[in-house]
């Protein structure tokens, strides 16, 4: 099995860089803090800014790393993947584990569809892009 450090490092960077721009001050954060039931003068964040931001860091490095672990395998099972394959793998991975497994948290914390689609999306996109990075590579 091949690991490509290079790949995972990359595609951490696009899954931090997407959430960055998807959650952004000029882009869906305001919507989305709404939605949380926050208003405009509430700081996000429960802890220190360098951990949230350490901690979202060390999540898109662990999803890179899973993705350049997986990505490999199924590119020998199947005969190749190119990074169109990857961008679809990855989609299908956020859809089928982040999508379905933080919808009943979200709902059965109070938060709604609307809170849960903007997030998703994020993750969907994000291991979308790293699908394809990695594949890239392969």
């Amino acid at each position: 099995m091949e690991f490509n450090l290079l790949a995972v490092i990359l595609a951490t960077v696009a899954g931090f860089a997407i959430g960055g721009i998807w959650f952004g001050p000029k882009t869906f954060f305001p919507v989305w803090w709404k939605l949380m039931g926050k208003s405009a003068d509430e700081n996000p964040g429960t802890e220190s800014m360098g951990m949230v931001f350490g901690l979202t860091a060390l999540g898109a490095i662990t999803q890179a790393t899973v993705m350049g672990l997986v990505l490999p395998l199924i590119s020998d099972a199947v005969g190749g993947l190119d990074w169109f394959g990857g961008l679809a793998t990855g989609a299908l991975l956020g859809l089928g584990f982040s999508a379905a497994t933080s919808l009943s948290h979200k709902l059965f914390g109070g938060f709604g569809l609307k809170v849960w689609i903007l997030e998703v999306g994020q993750d969907i996109v994000s291991l979308a892009a790293m699908g394809a990075v990695i594949a890239a590579f392969l």
